[in-house]
């Protein structure tokens, strides 16, 4: 099976309540897969992780405002698709999972992968007008100045390559 295909995306834009368009929709997942890809380039990330967090860890939003459990619906959701529309190993799914569940909570420690993820997400804070900050991103690669002014002028004109 592969990692994000047409199937995979169909379900999860079934399900998604809010607008696909919108700033935590299909351009921001698509921003935040090639941030993290890039990212993984660097530091080894598992690169399935990181795509599958892309696409998931805003699917199970129900506002795009304050919503503190949307990081644990969307663990939940991811382990319901596990072994049907995505394989994992046992150990990769707890990373996705966590790297879901604490995208919100602004943490900077804990294993590559998921530091990766969190990083991912971050750099595309210029969608909603923010500029990432580089004490609240977790990896060596992402608090580079030049990396952090790509991924930010990406985010703010909404596009997926630049």
């Amino acid at each position: 099976m592969s990692f994000i295909d047409r199937e995979l995306i169909g379900v999860i834009r079934e399900q998604f309540s809010l607008d696909w368009t919108g700033i935590h929709g299909a351009a921001h997942w698509a921003r935040v897969r090639d941030n993290g890809l890039r990212l993984a380039e660097d530091n080894g990330a598992r690169v399935q992780v990181v795509k599958l967090f892309a696409f998931l860890h805003d699917s199970k939003r129900l506002s795009d405002g304050y919503d503190p459990q949307h990081g644990e619906r969307a663990a939940a959701f991811a382990q319901t698709l596990s072994g049907t529309l995505f394989e994992l190993e046992a150990q990769d799914l707890e990373l996705l999972m966590e790297a879901c569940r604490g995208h919100s909570d602004g943490l900077t420690q804990g294993d590559i992968t998921v530091l990766t993820c969190w990083d991912a997400d971050r750099l595309d804070l210029g969608r909603v007008g923010v500029r990432p900050d580089p004490d609240r991103l977790c990896t060596d690669a992402a608090r580079d100045s030049a990396f952090i002014e790509w991924a930010y002028r990406r985010s703010v004109r909404g596009t997926r390559h630049g």
